[in-house]
């Protein structure tokens, strides 16, 4: 299945028996505002995932902000939520398709793939006119039985020992990544040897992916290569996993733990605007 849908898509499926729409606003600013805005409206028949209570697993001194959920947890979650095998899972956000793209790729790496995220999110649905509501949907229940794909994932040794033509993409503004300021982890910089790919830059003014011939040329010269991507805690560098998706790189892999599992590590920092450049502390 494609990545993206379009709002059109939506409208024109959101009524099929196997679809289910999954509302996945969050502001990291304030964790309660995406729960109260799904209560103030959304799209018919959507339900909701909260990124802290449902996306994520408990924290701990190292795995990062936001670790992965265990695999039977997210199972129970998407089974009451009435997801099964035979279930396409369409999911929305309004924070430029990170929240949804982590349940997308969530669910992929328990091994579903009939899943999707709605192109330029919950805007893009409104500002097409399309219907809107606060009735809370009764799911139907359903039994989602996981398939865990470990090879989309890597963790903090996968990192380190990475093969040296293996490209490391760091998600995050610029300013974090050049460690110029750090408002959320210990430590600021990059993991040595990264490069800087931003998240907000696969995106067009309106919110929605670049075309394909976009995200191609921005992966241009290491197209052919293994890639892994993190950010600060494993949730906006699913932007970039989208956008690589859609650009044909169906491979990438994430570094789940991202920089706030690194940087809880006694391990090598580095600042500067370029990897040739990297100032390692």
């Amino acid at each position: 299945m494609q990545a993206l849908v379009t709002p059109q898509w939506l409208k024109d499926h959101m009524h099929d028996e196997n679809v289910v729409i999954v509302d996945c606003r969050f502001a990291l600013s304030n964790s309660d505002a995406g729960a109260q805005d799904y209560r103030a409206d959304h799209i018919p028949g959507a339900r909701y995932f909260d990124l802290n209570r449902d996306l994520s697993g408990p924290k701990g001194e190292h795995g990062g902000r936001h670790p992965l959920p265990d695999p039977d947890a997210a199972a129970a979650l998407f089974s009451q939520a009435g997801i099964d095998q035979q279930t396409t899972v369409i999911t929305y956000d309004d924070q430029e398709m990170a929240m949804a793209g982590r349940l997308w790729w969530l669910l992929r790496y328990l091994g579903h793939d009939q899943t999707a995220v709605l192109d330029g999110g919950y805007a893009a649905w409104k500002q097409a006119g399309y219907e809107v509501t606060a009735e809370i949907p009764t799911p139907q229940a359903r039994t989602f039985v996981p398939h865990v794909r470990s090879e989309m994932l890597v963790d903090i040794q996968g990192v380190r020992e990475r093969d040296e033509q293996t490209v490391l993409l760091d998600s995050r503004a610029g300013e974090r990544y050049r460690g110029e300021v750090e408002p959320l982890d210990s430590k600021a910089g990059h993991i040595p040897g990264a490069r800087h790919f931003f998240y907000k830059e696969n995106l067009a003014a309106d919110m929605t992916m670049l075309p394909v011939e976009k995200l191609q040329e921005r992966i241009a010269d290491f197209a052919d290569q293994e890639i892994i991507v993190y950010c600060g805690s494993g949730v906006t560098a699913c932007t970039n996993l989208l956008a690589l998706h859609a650009a044909g790189r169906t491979d990438v892999k994430l570094y789940a733990g991202s920089w706030s599992d690194w940087s809880s590590y006694d391990l090598p920092v580095a600042k500067g605007p370029t990897p040739a450049e990297d100032i390692e502390e």
